[in-house]
């Protein structure tokens, strides 16, 4: 996605680890107009777009992080969702070894585990959908909640995550009932998502230790 964003560029940010393939393998889109260029023993692509060039360093490292932090931002109504989810995520983005993977870093489709057809691992958040309210047999929300937002976080280390969360619910907690936030939550999924699980009222009270 980075390739096609206006005025971008990609480089590696971990330098130790294993090396995989970066602009290696997107230059090929530049249909034989690629140009490569080496600094200080490291390459980089030139890749010709309709803005300009697009520069992409060749490789980068990898290393085991922590995937799937989450907070669920249950509000009045759809503006004031937008507002209280941009807000936080700008206080984790203040953060090191983070990322929100989604546009923006706000999600409006969140997933359970499953689905009633087979071929599905996932699907709707049925329990946070406000167009759902009484139908459901196990809605998480109340009349007076109309927008649901979920903000995912990925991070190197399980603490990473954790201070993010934290900070992504006290930038919400500012904001409060009065700016239209009635409830913070996350998803469990009955644990089978992985080894690590984030309890929010333990990262509020303990400084953002998981």
């Amino acid at each position: 996605c980075v390739l096609t964003c206006p005025t971008t560029a990609v480089f590696a940010g971990i330098h130790v680890g294993e090396a995989i393939a970066l602009g290696k393998n997107l230059r090929f889109f530049g249909d034989g107009w690629q140009i490569s260029k080496a600094i200080d023993g490291v390459r980089y692509w030139r890749i010709p777009v309709m803005d300009g060039e697009f520069v992409a360093q060749e490789t980068t490292a990898v290393v085991k992080g922590v995937g799937g932090g989450n907070l669920l931002l249950l509000c009045r109504d759809t503006d004031t969702a937008l507002a209280v989810a941009e807000a936080a995520v700008l206080a984790m983005k203040a953060l090191p070894n983070v990322i929100m993977p989604f546009p923006g870093g706000v999600v409006r489709s969140g997933s359970k585990v499953g689905s009633k057809y087979a071929v599905l691992s996932a699907s709707t958040n049925d329990a946070f959908c406000p167009s759902l309210y009484g139908l459901v047999d196990q809605s998480e929300l109340t009349p007076q909640t109309r927008c649901v937002m979920e903000i995912v976080i990925d991070g190197l280390t399980e603490a990473d995550v954790g201070a993010a969360m934290r900070a992504g619910m006290q930038a919400g907690i500012a904001i409060g009932a009065a700016g239209g936030l009635l409830r913070i939550s996350a998803g469990n999924y009955g644990g089978k998502l992985g080894p690590f699980h984030f309890h929010l009222q333990k990262l509020l009270a303990n400084g953002g230790t998981p």
